[in-house]
């Protein structure tokens, strides 16, 4: 993929594919690396399919045979020096703890590094697909932090759905407006 936002989207959507209610993206960025952990309550994963999962000939899909969003993210990490790990627990097997974590690690200096892109375009599709879920988003820089937590703007916003247009503008202007008071980019 062109960015790394890309793979989050994909590592998020699969979250909500997997009947998370709290999804929350978690970027760490210090000026040699960028960690991105993906954390979720939805069911979770059996340990089989959980040793398969990086494997791109693994799938739940049924419209085609092939799953590239985990492995390439893996690979995006791996390229850099870096690393990546997934684990999982399954709602059979852990009803009241069950969920997913995937964590990639990214030497930013890297020749092979992917820059992150447009995280906050990211964000707010994720928001505006899926408005029911609590997405968590904090963004930590050794100049600062960008954070959004939709549970804060659902408690403020009453009626108003997340995915109103307004209010994904707002969202929007409010992450941006974050990013350059940290002198982001």
């Amino acid at each position: 993929m062109k960015e790394l936002s890309l793979n989050i989207l994909d590592i998020a959507q699969n979250s909500v594919k997997a009947g998370a209610d709290t999804v929350s993206i978690l970027l760490d960025e210090t000026p040699e690396t960028l960690t991105i952990r993906i954390e979720d309550n939805g069911c979770g994963m059996k340990e089989d399919f959980l040793r398969e999962v990086t494997d791109p000939f693994t799938t739940t899909r049924t419209t085609r045979k092939v799953g590239l969003g985990i492995p390439l993210f893996q690979l995006a990490a791996e390229q850099t020096e870096g690393s990546f790990s997934i684990t999982s627990r399954h709602i059979d097997e852990h009803p009241e703890d069950h969920g997913t974590v995937t964590e990639a690690v990214f030497h930013k200096n890297h020749l092979d590094f992917t820059p992150l892109g447009d995280v906050v375009s990211t964000i707010t599709v994720l928001i505006q697909g899926s408005p029911e879920i609590r997405w968590i988003y904090r963004h930590s820089t050794d100049r600062g932090e960008v954070a959004l937590d939709t549970d804060e703007l659902k408690e403020a916003l009453g009626d108003v759905p997340l995915n109103h247009i307004e209010v994904i503008n707002w969202i929007t202007g409010y992450l941006k407006e974050q990013y350059e008071e940290i002198g982001y980019r």
